[in-house]
């Protein structure tokens, strides 16, 4: 059971081009604004009329603006900022956990065959429900986004292997497929060929607010009837909603990429990796059990 509806950006508001404009005169962790430190005089009436001297308007002064314009946290003295290795190292963490969760799912299925699809759905159900919990906290949990992380990984190897009883290779295929859509992506966004937009971003929205209807629907109708669009006899019909899944999962992407660049671009605080984490955390598992299920269609087909 996927979550598309959580991956509604890392962090808790998009930066906008007017957000991204302030924080040129954001306060560094000295304490100085980016036109002080190029002219005092120029520095001082920008932090005046917040109420600060222009030496003396960090800490208060970047709280200030960030309830103003509704910004995430900038890196002040007492943190670091948010860097792009430091958002591999917690993705590369979260992921980790995703596999352990997976292989005792594997582990468990082998002992207890005949419980794993309960246990895989009562994960899949905790998974949604942790997946709430972090979309709407205000600051990233770690703890919550690693339990996010065993769910869904609990769910995806149970889910994978059931798959794989019934088509031999199906795994290796998803994931070859999985990690294709990815390096794609990101070698797209790395040349600037594709980029989050504000009026994609709205036609995304709309679309995944439907297609998250549509599964819950089709999630009860899998279950007790078999005749849902997902299910393997879902024929062409089910392919061509699982392939509208997978550009959505694939733009959703786009939209993680670009939360992390103008998280670090605007400097804001190292705990919004964690924040970034989870979002890809989220696309990830999403684009590879809508893969599979397409997969898994594909070849009740033709075998």
């Amino acid at each position: 059971m996927s979550n598309p509806i959580f991956n509604t950006g890392a962090f808790p508001d998009q930066f906008s081009e007017k957000k991204r404009e302030r924080r040129r005169f954001y306060m560094n962790d000295q304490g100085v604004t980016e036109q002080s430190r190029q002219s005092p005089s120029q520095g001082q009436p920008f932090a005046a009329q917040y109420g600060m001297p222009g030496q003396q308007a960090g800490g208060a002064g970047a709280d200030q603006l960030n309830r103003q314009y509704n910004l995430p946290d900038a890196a002040g003295s007492q943190g670091a900022a948010m860097t792009y290795d430091d958002v591999i190292r917690k993705t590369v963490t979260s992921f980790a956990v995703v596999l352990l969760g997976a292989a005792g799912a594997v582990a468990l299925g082998l002992v207890m065959p005949g419980a794993i699809m309960g246990l895989a759905l009562v994960a899949a159900l905790a998974g949604f429900g942790l997946g709430l919990a972090n979309a709407f906290k205000k600051e990233p949990n770690p703890a919550l986004i690693l339990a996010y992380s065993a769910t869904q990984g609990f769910f995806l190897g149970a889910f994978t292997m059931v798959m794989e009883a019934m088509f031999p290779g199906i795994a290796v295929q998803a994931v070859m497929a999985t990690l294709a859509v990815f390096g794609t992506v990101l070698a797209l966004f790395k040349s600037g060929k594709v980029r989050a937009t504000p009026k994609l971003n709205k036609m995304f929205f709309v679309a995944i607010i439907g297609y998250a209807v549509f599964s819950l629907m089709n999630f009860g109708l899998v279950m007790f009837t078999d005749i849902g669009m997902f299910g393997l006899r879902a024929g062409w019909m089910g392919v061509a909603i699982g392939a509208f899944a997978i550009l959505l999962a694939t733009y959703s992407l786009v939209m993680d990429f670009t939360n992390i660049q103008e998280g670090v671009e605007a400097g804001v605080s190292q705990k919004y990796g964690w924040a970034a984490a989870f979002g890809l955390t989220v696309s990830l598992v999403w684009l590879y059990i809508e893969i599979l299920r397409v997969i898994a269609i594909l070849r009740s087909m033709t075998e």
